[in-house]
């Protein structure tokens, strides 16, 4: 099977004092088209390039140690595929490698060209033909849930479990994804 995660909310946690409400409402602009991300402006970017560090973004120990004990076991194929903009190459790159990701996944795909991240993971989630996806970000979910009818998508999240599309399913952990 080949299974894609996304980076963050996935492997590393939002700073402690800013909730995921207020990060769309900073990333995502309603457009007449649907869904759209901005590249923040310079300021932003300095802002986020300071949180962007162990200290205010702690890794998800939990996800990192059960995707690796599986790794061991060879089951499967996973990808790591991440909207992140290029202003934060050189804070992801060593993110990856301190916690070798290189030796978890069998690619790695990175949004270094600045492409709408629901448009770049949707080329990435057909060129590898993935059977499933796990990601936070619901309202990317049910962008890629109705152009990919033969993937299954994980909404990884802290509330809700339970079929929400006939192929985008709520999990609260990442063991349901390899049930």
């Amino acid at each position: 099977m080949y299974i894609g995660f996304d980076l963050d909310q996935i492997f590393i946690q939002y700073p402690a004092y800013i909730s995921s409400k207020i990060v769309d409402r900073l990333y995502k602009q309603k457009t007449q088209e649907g869904l759209s991300y901005r590249i923040p402006s310079r300021a932003e970017q300095l802002f986020r390039l300071a949180t962007h560090t162990q200290t205010f973004r702690k890794p998800m120990k939990e996800n990192l140690l059960f995707l690796a004990e599986l790794k061991r076991n060879q089951r499967d194929s996973y990808y790591l595929i991440t909207g992140r903009f290029d202003f934060l190459k050189k804070r992801t790159e060593a993110f990856i490698k301190k916690h070798n990701f290189d030796t978890i996944f069998d690619g790695m795909y990175f949004n270094y060209k600045n492409e709408q991240p629901h448009l770049f993971k949707d080329s990435i989630i057909k060129k590898l033909h993935l059977d499933r996806y796990v990601d936070d970000d619901f309202d990317l979910l049910n962008y890629l849930a109705q152009r990919n009818a033969n993937t299954t998508f994980f909404w990884l999240n802290k509330r809700k479990e339970g079929k929400v599309l006939d192929n985008l399913i709520a999990v609260t952990k990442l063991q349901p994804v390899f049930d």
